[in-house]
């Protein structure tokens, strides 16, 4: 019985602190690439479970130069925090492959799987 008010109060200012909180999240750019100078083709809109994901790659002499992201989860912050993790590992798996053959990215299946699809049809309008 002698716990019992110790535990209260601790559940109490828990609680408190639960509700109290409130993550921050900053708008960013999803992702930023060097600008490269080639022709351009946008990939289509990959809906997913958790929002839509679109890709435009840029091409230059036959070669994958740029990848950036147009569309990405934001919906939720959680989303957004996978989106700004995410993105930039996609776009350097792209580049690295020079093609939509990319690995997935942890805790990014359904980002990963958007990108790649969006990716693949991307380069397929680039002609590569």
């Amino acid at each position: 019985m002698r716990r019992a008010p110790a535990v209260l109060v601790a559940t109490v200012a828990g609680t408190a602190a639960l509700v109290s909180f409130h993550p921050r999240h900053a708008a960013r750019a999803v992702a930023a690439g060097p600008a490269a100078s080639g022709e351009s083709y946008a990939g289509s809109v990959q809906e997913t479970q958790y929002g839509p994901v679109q890709v435009r790659v840029t091409v230059r002499a036959g070669r994958l130069v740029d990848v950036t992201a147009l569309q990405l989860p934001q919906n939720e912050p959680r989303s957004t925090e996978i989106s700004v993790f995410s993105a930039p590992l996609l776009r350097q798996e792209a580049l690295t492959a020079q093609s939509a053959s990319i690995d997935t990215v942890s805790g990014a299946t359904y980002t990963s799987d958007g990108y790649r699809a969006s990716l693949s049809a991307a380069l397929t309008s680039a002609k590569m």
